[in-house]
């Protein structure tokens, strides 16, 4: 059954623009918590103009605190890798981001960057962290996310959400299910994320062993026009509680 994992960057872009705690991305993480997720994700950028580097830690405290697992995501800059040091969160999903890249809109190729991405896994295990690559439904490294010793991938959903409904959708979800089983025959866990949304996640769904979902833009929006306690419980009864 796939678990929930709350991406709070839109949250902490609106505390940003007032320049002072309010929204708290704290209090909002523990009221999703106390709502049903059973994660929070973050996806702090070089710029910080949404998550910044020291939430990570206030997080990571109240996840402890709340017996859930943090998901810090993004590029493995030395100064983004001493902060996941420091803190020490669940998971760390890797994404191959530039600097000023608005949002994520491609995963690893893992022979382009291995010797960068092996080294950075290597030092995420070591300090217990599990490691997580951000992959495309397409690509053929599964086996390679693996052999350099990432745990699970995260597929990018978004050529996903932007095919449902259409008369390309039920072909794309076929070719996220295969690279799902590709992922899972390779031994790695698979979790799943971007423009996933109460409208499109239960049919995503449909592809076995999904184990984590983080949904963080669809889901602000649908507070913002139902309430966070009646989005929260749409999410939870689709993904079976």
């Amino acid at each position: 059954m796939a678990k929930l994992s709350v991406n709070i960057n839109k949250v902490a872009l609106l505390r940003n623009s007032r320049g002072r705690d309010y929204p708290s991305v704290v209090a909002f993480a523990a009221r999703c918590l106390d709502l049903g997720a059973e994660g929070i994700t973050l996806h702090p950028r070089p710029d910080q103009r949404h998550a910044r580097y020291s939430d990570i830690t206030t997080l990571k405290e109240l996840c402890d605190a709340k017996g859930a697992e943090l998901n810090v995501e993004g590029y493995p800059t030395e100064e983004f890798l001493a902060a996941v040091f420091a803190a020490r969160p669940t998971q760390c999903t890797l994404v191959p981001d530039q600097p000023g890249q608005l949002t994520s809109d491609h995963g690893w190729q893992i022979a382009t960057h291995e010797t960068m991405l092996r080294k950075a896994v290597e030092q995420l295990v070591e300090r217990g962290i599990r490691v997580s690559l951000f992959m495309d439904f397409e690509s053929g490294e599964m086996g390679a996310a693996k052999a350099i010793g990432a745990e699970r991938v995260e597929l990018y959903t978004e050529p996903y959400a932007a095919a449902h409904g259409s008369v390309a959708g039920e072909a794309v979800l076929a070719g996220f299910a295969r690279a799902a089983f590709r992922a899972q025959d390779a031994g790695l866990g698979v979790n799943a994320g971007h423009d996933l949304n109460l409208g499109n996640l239960k049919n995503f769904l449909t592809i076995p062993s999904i184990l984590e979902v983080s949904i963080g833009h669809a889901l602000i929006v649908e507070c913002l026009e139902e309430g966070l306690p009646a989005v929260m419980a749409h999410y939870l009864r689709i993904l079976g509680r």
